[in-house]
């Protein structure tokens, strides 16, 4: 899990572990599924395509784990912390799996994918294990439970997107979603297990994406989010190799359905990124103006231990171009790794002076952390203590704390465009949106309703969230 100490209480709720279906969906005569998720955007995204279909084979949805006949996790594999949470949340399961021994437990997702059959053995309660691209597989999956095995599937695919299922939104706001525009990751960056647990990269059907996204502004919708591991390289053809669509074109495609439907993206990969994809952003109102773009280190030499494939120079020329194109004003948020190894203060230092170069807007920080086989733990020594990778760590975090304090205080007296997405998670009084360039803003709940449009003057801020007044 991601260091999120710079990020507000809305933030820290939206990407904290784990979520829950919060709409139950179904009849009472139906089997009653209970999922949660933890982890990245996709994972949540992917637990939407999988209560989609065992909503068609079934199952209604539950809020309450203890009337559930199945129970699943969507894990996450990015960090070793992350998978003890999963660990540590089936013990609390195992009361009710005695009580009920016919309740169906299962692990999806990459931490699925990393272990396989030893969660079988090392995880007694689990019943079934599913990979990312197994998830059509489950109702069967399920059937062999019920036949009084154990059951599983890993199987990575190079050509499953999900592209003809219907996803159901789960802990819906009813104007906010997510649409998955492609699977897996063929960047083989040293310290990431995505490629071993999601396999390669394929692009979904472009029609398929737009439908999708008609089909939610349809339904009350105001904004989208396209997610790709690396969305830049997102490349789909037709059959007949008669049409070619990129990430960009893809991008105006969408923005083109209706200037009322906001489109974000995630996640941008440094060496992807075009010039094509900056002027589509700029030529569209509602493409938001803000950038994801990982540094992880700001060390050419730690970047190529990474194969992260660029090194700091380009980097920068991709920041250098943002701001050209975009204006000092377009939101750019980080991931930084502190203490990858080799590392040194020197390393260390041009990780913090490229934050100062960049200004990001605010960014997701953590410690190295070493996954089994992936190339740095094959190749590689962990050689950073603890204590100096959170020394660098607190170091990087406080920097950019300052960063983004300064990049807030710019906002305060002018008019941003916000969606207002709710309740303040604080006070019933004040609603919470989102602006341009994805920042938190608070406002006073007045006669504004979720899904408005609203212009707010900003009064104030922190360093990681906007406080204003409506217009």
């Amino acid at each position: 899990m991601r260091n999120l100490e710079i990020l507000s209480e809305e933030d820290k709720e939206a990407l904290d572990l784990p979520r829950t279906t919060v709409d139950e969906i179904g009849k009472q005569d139906k089997k009653k599924l209970y999922i949660e998720s933890y982890g990245c955007q996709m994972n949540f995204s992917d637990s939407e395509i999988v209560t989609s279909i065992l909503q068609e084979n079934g199952y209604a949805t539950t809020s309450l784990f203890d009337e559930a006949d199945v129970i699943l996790l969507n894990t996450c594999a990015i960090r070793d912390n992350a998978e003890q949470k999963v660990r540590n949340r089936l013990k609390n399961f195992t009361h009710l799996k005695k009580k009920r021994p016919s309740l169906v437990v299962g692990v999806l997702g990459c931490m699925a994918e990393r272990l396989k059959t030893k969660f079988l053995e090392e995880e007694k309660i689990v019943d079934v294990v599913a990979g990312p691209d197994s998830y059509r597989d489950l109702p069967n999956l399920f059937e062999e439970v019920e036949e009084g095995n154990k059951a599983i599937n890993v199987f990575l695919s190079k050509e499953e997107t999900y592209a003809d299922i219907s996803p159901v939104r789960l802990n819906s706001n009813g104007v906010t979603a997510f649409v998955s525009i492609m699977r897996g990751c063929d960047n083989m960056c040293s310290f990431c297990v995505v490629p071993f647990t999601r396999g390669r990269e394929r692009s979904r059907d472009v029609y398929s994406i737009l439908k999708e996204c008609q089909d939610l502004l349809d339904n009350g919708y105001k904004e989208v989010t396209l997610l790709g591991q690396n969305v830049d390289s997102y490349k789909w053809a037709s059959a007949d190799g008669t049409e070619t669509v990129n990430f960009a074109q893809l991008l105006e495609r969408v923005a083109l359905i209706n200037p009322l439907l906001r489109v974000r993206f995630s996640t941008s990969h440094p060496k992807d990124i075009t010039d094509e994809v900056l002027y589509t952003i700029k030529k569209y109102e509602n493409v938001c103006n803000y950038i994801h773009l990982p540094a992880q280190s700001g060390s050419s030499r730690i970047l190529k231990l990474m194969n992260r494939t660029y090194d700091r120079d380009w980097y920068i020329n991709r920041v250098d171009k943002i701001r050209e194109v975009l204006g000092e004003e377009c939101g750019i948020s980080q991931d930084i790794i502190a203490g990858f190894c080799t590392e040194t203060e020197e390393d260390h230092q041009e990780t913090l002076s490229l934050i100062e170069y960049v200004r990001y807007d605010y960014g997701y920080m953590f410690a190295y952390s070493e996954r089994p086989g992936t190339p740095a733990a094959k190749k590689l020594v962990d050689d950073i203590s603890d204590e100096e990778k959170q020394r660098r760590l607190a170091e990087i975090i406080a920097l950019q704390r300052k960063i983004s304090q300064e990049r807030n205080e710019m906002s305060v007296g002018t008019i941003q465009k916000v969606l207002i997405e709710g309740d303040s998670k604080r006070s019933a009084d004040f609603l919470q949106g989102r602006n341009d360039q994805n920042k938190m803003v608070i406002l006073p709940k007045g006669n504004h309703q979720k899904g408005d449009y609203v212009n707010v003057k900003i009064t104030s801020c922190s360093s990681a969230t906007l406080f204003g007044e409506v217009e």
